[in-house]
């Protein structure tokens, strides 16, 4: 790294431009509290704090970053690998009209991330950056190519595999001349991923060498737009599966995701249709949980915003499903009898995830799936309605219904819960007392006779904008036959241009929480907390 910024110094000498540097920090801690009754238990160190600073110098056609991270210790629900203080991301780029070249750490995609995605996600935990080469090319218009090799980021340290991949993408509207002002447009992609890690396994030879390749297509016309992407793995076998299925199975992987959109003025339309069989993809074999994934396998499922809606979230598997989402959105145009003075806005979405159809053979270590067959045992259920309506100048409202059936054995690889059927309501009203200054009440009611009953859920917050906002909640779990336990929650912010600090104190029930399919544990917690955030 000393090399690297030397040679950067000599470079930027070469020019008299001081450059800009710009940046921010995040500070979340908390400081616990026993509480028995939820089951919130306090670490030895008594507090969490999870801390980050980004640094970005630009000069010229350079670019250098660092973050700086400390845990100390991490806040509970993240991993405590995590613990300690360090420098684990830094880079310098240089680009010019058709070059890019990073060297250090860097996040990167290939299409849906089917194959490779290497992202971060402060909420879930995530970080598996590349730290290693990455070179981008323009080599003609509307060509663009990337290729890269490293080591993923596994907490303060890498893990033990080697990643290197290729993309291409093609914008053929702008290859051909005659296209460029076609009313389709077209794109189309490629890519391919492999991994290498010695095989030190003692009674099984394992291959070193893994491979991954994948195509995909955008078609656009007008408010209509459709995409997809196949995706196709060699034979991977790895331990990670708790059913054992596809423990160490040498049968090859597979995904297709097919996308489509419509819009129009006051309608649109979203479906999408998803298959994965066995794409488990680490650079690691022996990596669990969010470790070490090189690639992604996006949700299908609706993200919830509201608490009691977003109790049950759906997490992908990548052992094996097969789901459809879809949405309409209907705008009821103003001075219609349902859209009245301000107008109307109604979303209609459903989406459904099974397991596939599995047919074991006479070789233990494979096993065959139908294609376009579905499997017997639901994983997922949502169908849910939303009305949003602005009532006058005052009041505005948002009312919601959402069905959902979830297997929670399945989805949180669990045993002896089963699957919860539940029924979600959620009154979302906001009042303005004066300019700036608005009342927002919510009322949320969640009725399930599984795990732990029936729950409700009431807020309000009052806010001052831009600058300040107090609001007090409660999750009541009035349908527990155990314990009728309260999680109630007061918080405060205030915030000036870039900065902002919020401080709250109350209880945090356990379960999990997801983004995009992708999810962590989250233990019951008390106490309090303070979150501060500038840039600069």
């Amino acid at each position: 790294m000393a090399i690297i910024f030397s040679s950067l110094n000599i470079a930027f000498s070469q020019n008299n431009d001081q450059g800009q540097l710009s940046g921010n920090f995040s500070v979340d801690a908390q400081v616990y509290k026993e509480d028995l009754d939820i089951g919130a238990e306090v670490p030895v160190e008594k507090m969490g704090l999870n801390s980050y600073a980004n640094f970005l110098y630009t000069r010229g056609n350079f670019t250098a970053g660092i973050r700086y991270e400390g845990y100390m210790n991490a806040m509970l629900g993240f991993d405590s690998r995590y613990d300690g203080v360090g420098i684990p991301y830094r880079f310098i780029t240089y680009r010019n009209d058709n070059l890019e070249i990073t060297v250090g750490n860097f996040y990167e995609q290939f299409g849906s991330g089917l194959i490779f995605r290497s992202y971060e996600d402060k909420s879930l935990g995530i970080d598996n950056a590349i730290d290693g080469l990455r070179i981008k090319l323009n080599p003609y218009k509307g060509v663009y190519l990337k290729g890269f090799t490293g080591k993923q980021r596994s907490f303060f340290d890498f893990g033990p595999g080697i990643v290197r991949g290729m993309d291409g993408e093609l914008f053929i509207n702008e290859i051909f001349e005659t296209l460029n002002n076609a009313k389709s447009q077209f794109i189309l992609g490629g890519s391919f991923v492999s991994k290498y890690q010695k095989d030190e396994h003692v009674t099984l030879n394992l291959p070193e060498n893994i491979g991954a390749f994948a195509g995909r297509f955008t078609f656009m016309r007008g408010g209509f737009n459709l995409s997809g992407e196949y995706a196709y793995k060699y034979a991977d076998p790895h331990p990670d599966d708790p059913s054992g299925l596809y423990n160490y199975n040498t049968k090859f992987g597979d995904v297709i995701l097919l996308n489509t959109t419509y819009s129009a003025k006051g309608l649109g339309v979203y479906l999408s249709v998803k298959r994965v069989d066995n794409m488990s993809f680490r650079s690691d074999i022996n990596a669990t949980l969010n470790d070490l994934q090189i690639n992604y396998i996006p949700g299908i499922t609706k993200t919830h915003t509201y608490s009691l809606a977003s109790m049950y979230p759906y997490a992908s598997q990548p052992n094996g499903e097969i789901g459809l989402q879809a949405e309409v959105i209907y705008n009821f145009s103003k001075g219609t009898a349902l859209g009245g003075k301000y107008g109307t806005n109604v979303s209609v979405n459903f989406s459904r995830v099974n397991s596939l159809e599995v047919k074991p053979t006479a070789n233990l270590d494979r096993f065959e799936t139908e294609y376009f067959a579905i499997g017997d045992e639901l994983y997922f259920q949502d169908f849910n309605i939303k009305v949003h309506k602005k009532i006058n100048s005052k009041w505005k409202a948002d009312v919601s219904y959402l069905n959902i059936i979830y297997n929670k054995d399945v989805i949180q690889g669990l045993a002896g819960y089963g699957t919860i059927y539940s029924n979600v309501g959620i009154v979302d009203v906001t009042y303005k007392l004066k300019p700036r200054h608005t009342l927002r009440m919510e009322v949320q009611a969640l009725f399930t006779k599984q795990d732990h009953g029936d729950w409700s859920m009431g807020l309000l917050e009052y806010t001052i904008a831009p600058k300040w906002f107090i609001n007090v909640s409660d999750q009541y779990n009035h349908g527990n036959s155990e314990k009728k336990n309260h999680y109630y929650n007061i918080a405060a912010g205030y915030k000036k241009g870039a900065n902002r600090i919020q401080l709250g104190y109350g209880r945090q029930r356990a379960g999990i929480v997801c983004v995009g399919g992708i999810c962590r544990n989250v233990p019951a917690s008390s106490g309090f907390n303070i979150s501060i955030t500038s840039s600069f």
